[in-house]
C-alpha cells in the first residue's frame, strides 16, 4: 500500500530538487532539464511546501542542501535511479522479464556465462543482467534481484538456497608437477605455492587438514582466481582451486592434480535474494534451472571419476 497522498510528491518537482541538490546550482538544474531558472525555484518551493521542511539554505545568489536536505536528496537520488533502470529494463524486454543477478567474477566468467545459454533458450523473452559483485549488499536499496554468494549460509534480510559445496585441489601444470617431482602433500612445501588475497590462509589450511607440519609460506599473490588459473597453466606455480572452475583445464591436460591429498571443502555457494522476491517469475525460474544445471554437473563429473563420459 502506498503513503498518503501528501508524501508523494510529483515527479517533477523531485527532478528539480534532485537536479539542482546535485549541481548546488538552480542554474544548472534549469540547463539540465530544459526550465528557466523560475520554473525549478517555484518547483523547489513547492516541494518544500508540501514536505513542510526546508531543504535548501538560500544565501544570495547561492543554494545549499540543509542537514534534511541532504539525506533527502540521497534517497531521492537513488529511487529516481532505480526508476530509471526499471524503465530501461521494461523497454529492453517488453515481453519477458529481467533478472538483474550478481555474481562473482570467477564464478561468473567460467561457470555461469557459458551455460546461461541454455536458461534463456528455455525461457524465451527472459532477459539476464549479470553485474559483478564481490560482497554482500541490502537488496532494499538496490536494483538487483538476487545474487550468487560464497562463503558462509549468512546473508543479513535475504533468503538463501544452497547451491553447492567448493572442494578445492592443489593444481598445477604436468610439467611443474614433473620438475618438483610433487608426490606426497610434503612434497608441496618445497614448490612454489600461488595465493589469492582474499583468501590468504588457503594454503594453511591445506597443510594442517594434511597434517602437515609447516613454517611461513610465500609465493606470488594474485587478487583474480582467473589470473591465478593463468599462471598456473604456466608453470609459474601450485595453486589451490576450485575443482569444478577449472573443469576445462583439468580434461584438456592443462592443469593436473599435484599430489593426493586429503579433500578440502572451503565454503558452501548459495542464491541470494529478497524473501518477498521468491516468487518473481525470472528469479523462480533461474533458481529452479541452476539447481538443475548443477545436478547435471555433478552428473558429469561422476561419470569422467568412473572413466565414462557423457555429454556437456
Amino acid at each position: 500500500m502506498l503513503p498518503p497522498r501528501r508524501f508523494l510528491p510529483s515527479f517533477s518537482l523531485l527532478s528539480a530538487f534532485e537536479a539542482a541538490a546535485r549541481t548546488g546550482s538552480v542554474t544548472a538544474a534549469a540547463n539540465e532539464l530544459g526550465l528557466t531558472q523560475s520554473a525549478v525555484s517555484r518547483q523547489i518551493s513547492a516541494l518544500e511546501k508540501q514536505l513542510g521542511v526546508a531543504l535548501f539554505l538560500r544565501e544570495r545568489q547561492t543554494i545549499r542542501l540543509t542537514l534534511a536536505g541532504d539525506g533527502y536528496a540521497r534517497e531521492v537520488r537513488e529511487a529516481l535511479r532505480r526508476i530509471s533502470h526499471a524503465s530501461l529494463n521494461l523497454r529492453a524486454n517488453p515481453s519477458g522479464g529481467t533478472l538483474n543477478l550478481a555474481i562473482l567474477p570467477f564464478f561468473g566468467t567460467r561457470w555461469l556465462t557459458p551455460r546461461i545459454g541454455r536458461f534463456l533458450d528455455a525461457h524465451p523473452g527472459m532477459v539476464v543482467n549479470l553485474i559483478t559483485r564481490l560482497e554482500p549488499f541490502d537488496f532494499r536499496f538496490d536494483t538487483l534481484d538476487a545474487a550468487i554468494h560464497f562463503g558462509a549460509a549468512r546473508w543479513p534480510g535475504a533468503a538463501l538456497t544452497f547451491l553447492m559445496d567448493e572442494e578445492v585441489l592443489p593444481a598445477c601444470s604436468p610439467e611443474f608437477k614433473a620438475r618438483h617431482n610433487l608426490q606426497t602433500p610434503a612434497d608441496m612445501l618445497q614448490a612454489p605455492l600461488l595465493h589469492l588475497n582474499t583468501r590468504p590462509d588457503a594454503w594453511e589450511l591445506w597443510f594442517s587438514k594434511n597434517r602437515i607440519v609447516f613454517d611461513g609460506l610465500h609465493g606470488m599473490l594474485f587478487d583474480q582466481f582467473i589470473t591465478m588459473v593463468e599462471a598456473a597453466t604456466a608453470g609459474l606455480g601450485a595453486a589451490l582451486l576450485p575443482r569444478f572452475l577449472i573443469g576445462r583445464e583439468l580434461e584438456q591436460g592443462l592443469l593436473v592434480p599435484a599430489v593426493d591429498a586429503e579433500r578440502m571443502e572451503t565454503g558452501q555457494y548459495h542464491l541470494a535474494y529478497p524473501p518477498d522476491r521468491a516468487t518473481y517469475p525470472p528469479l523462480a525460474a533461474f533458481r529452479e534451472w541452476i539447481i538443475q544445471e548443477i545436478h547435471r554437473q555433478e552428473i558429469h563429473h561422476d561419470a569422467l571419476a568412473n572413466g565414462g563420459r557423457i555429454g556437456q
